[in-house]
Order: C-alpha cells, then sequence, then structure tokens
C-alpha cells in the first residue's frame, strides 16, 4: 500500500478541508503563517506544550529538543503557545537541529523566532506569529506527545498535519485513509474541471449544480 504521508503530500489543505466538510469531521486551523519558506509541510505529528516558567522543576533539556529526538523523518512538529507571553516557541537552533534530524517542519501555536535563520536553513516554520522575544526565562516545556490544543482542534500525537499557503488541517490518525480517498476523488473531479475550462467550456457550466453539491453528505 502506498505511503501515508506520500498521499497527503500529494494534497492541499483546501482539498482536505473538503474532503473533511464532506465526511463531517472538524479539521481547519486559519491565522497560522508561512514564515521561512513557502513549501507546503504533511507528516506525522510530534506534539509539544508549552507554558509559562513559574519555577517548577524541569528537563535539563531546552524545550523542543526532546520532540526533535523522538521525530522520525517526515514528521511534523506542533507547538502549542498559548500563554498569551511574547516569547518564541521555535527558534533558529531548533529549526537547525530539526533540519538535521529529517523533520519536515514545524507549525506553532503562538510565536517562532529566528526567521531569518530558519530561512537560511531552509526549514519551514508555520506559526501564529513572530517575535525576537526568547522562551529563556519566560517559558517551560509542559510535556512532549500529549494532546495539544490549535485554533479550536485537539491534536494528538500520531494524527497527521498538512500545512501550506492557505491553512492547517489536522486529521486524527483514525480518520486519515477516508479523508485520503475522500479528498483524492475531490481532487481528480476539479482536475476535470480545469481541464474543461481551458478546452473552452464556459465555466458557468462547468461550476454548476454538480459543483455546489459535490460536498453533501
Amino acid at each position: 500500500m502506498e505511503d501515508i504521508t506520500t498521499r497527503l503530500n500529494r494534497l492541499d489543505s483546501c482539498a482536505v478541508s473538503d474532503a473533511m466538510d464532506k465526511l463531517g469531521l472538524k479539521a481547519v486551523v486559519t491565522g497560522i503563517h508561512q514564515y521561512s519558506t513557502q513549501r507546503k509541510i504533511a507528516g506525522p505529528v510530534v506534539t509539544v506544550k508549552l507554558g509559562i516558567d513559574d519555577g517548577r522543576p524541569t528537563a535539563a533539556k531546552h524545550l523542543g529538543t526532546t520532540a526533535i529526538e523522538l521525530a522520525k523523518p517526515g514528521d511534523v512538529i506542533v507547538v502549542e503557545q498559548r500563554t498569551g507571553m511574547d516569547a518564541a516557541a521555535w527558534g533558529g537552533n531548533l529549526s537547525l537541529g530539526a533540519k538535521v534530524h529529517g523533520v519536515a517542519g514545524v507549525i506553532c501555536e503562538g510565536p517562532a523566532r529566528d526567521i531569518d535563520e530558519s530561512r537560511q536553513h531552509d526549514f519551514p516554520v508555520y506559526a501564529r506569529d513572530h517575535t525576537c522575544t526568547t522562551a529563556r526565562g519566560r517559558l517551560v516545556e509542559v510535556a512532549t506527545n500529549e494532546k495539544i490544543m490549535v485554533g479550536t482542534i485537539l491534536v494528538s500525537a500520531g494524527d497527521y498535519a498538512l500545512a501550506d499557503a492557505s491553512a492547517v488541517v489536522f486529521i486524527r490518525e483514525d480518520d486519515i485513509l477516508r479523508v485520503l480517498d475522500a479528498a483524492e476523488k475531490i481532487v481528480e473531479k476539479e482536475k476535470l474541471m480545469a481541464e474543461a475550462i481551458r478546452a473552452g467550456t464556459p465555466i458557468g457550466k462547468v461550476m454548476g449544480g454538480d459543483y455546489e453539491s459535490m460536498l453533501k453528505r
């Protein structure tokens, strides 16, 4: 059977979103932007949850490094930093370490820093915002590979993420195969529509009643 990540990488967030609409699933997070590259990323998720440094005992490792070490090549690291504090959930050395380890990219529910550095590393950083403020003395790592919230979506380790210029979508591990099947059918239909438009078929006819109803369950 063809690899799930390979199939997911052929799609975009819009096709996956349409498929999940058709299946009655919730998936989409908007307002997270491409910062360091224009490259789409897709793959299984490794999660990181950050919190405010309130003096609690913490591991000696810097935040995010455990996720990089646990990640398999092609995984996507997803970080929750919802403290409201202006402090980076991700930085340049993490980008370099993740790239060397084969990580596909990072998605931050919160700000990232060292954007220019991550651009030099050609490592995809998607984030809610950007900053230059360090996490040191402000944030600590609360957990790795536990459930986190990104937008309004609950994300678990082993789920799948796809991020591109339109949005970020998350697919539960249990749903991935049926979402892929539905999204691939939608992409094929839209490919035929595009061919018809190029061939001179009036766009109103191409995008008629069938188009409006194609996502109905």
